[in-house]
């Protein structure tokens, strides 16, 4: 007689996948125009409270409460002022990174293939065809 053991085993830790989930949580939750945008406006605000913080300190001890609302005050406004021009910032800052990574793409693409065309001369041949082509319409857009 035959006796067939089943035993069920993990194949993941569960407290591994716990802690991929929360990264990928943190990772979306910085992801984006808005993620990026925020870290810049807290960065932004921090400094100009700093700054604030520096110009306060001059006054004397009488005036602490004072000092501690215009810190608030500032800080606020900070907040109030600075968040659609950071937002755009962090957006033209975004597009431009991806502009470039494209860019960086492109040009390795052509690298390759420029390469590959100094081995084979059949694709040689089509570059300079495609090259040929290009050449031809700019003339004739350009008269």
């Amino acid at each position: 007689m035959t006796n067939f053991v089943h035993i069920e085993y993990r194949t993941e830790h569960p407290g591994v996948a716990r802690a991929e989930q929360a990264a990928a949580t943190l990772k979306s939750a910085f992801e984006g125009a808005r993620g990026a945008s925020s870290l810049l406006l807290a960065a932004v605000v921090a400094a100009v409270l700093v700054v604030a913080n520096q110009f306060i300190d001059t006054w004397g001890e009488g005036h602490t409460l004072a000092a501690w609302m215009v810190l608030w005050l500032i800080a606020f406004a900070a907040l109030a002022l600075l968040a659609g021009p950071v937002r755009r910032a962090a957006a033209m800052l975004r597009a431009g990174f991806h502009a470039w990574k494209e860019a960086r793409r492109r040009e390795a693409e052509d690298e390759k293939t420029w390469n590959a065309a100094l081995h084979d001369a059949r694709i040689m041949a089509d570059l300079s065809r495609a090259m040929n082509g290009i050449a031809v319409d700019n003339i004739r857009r350009y008269y």
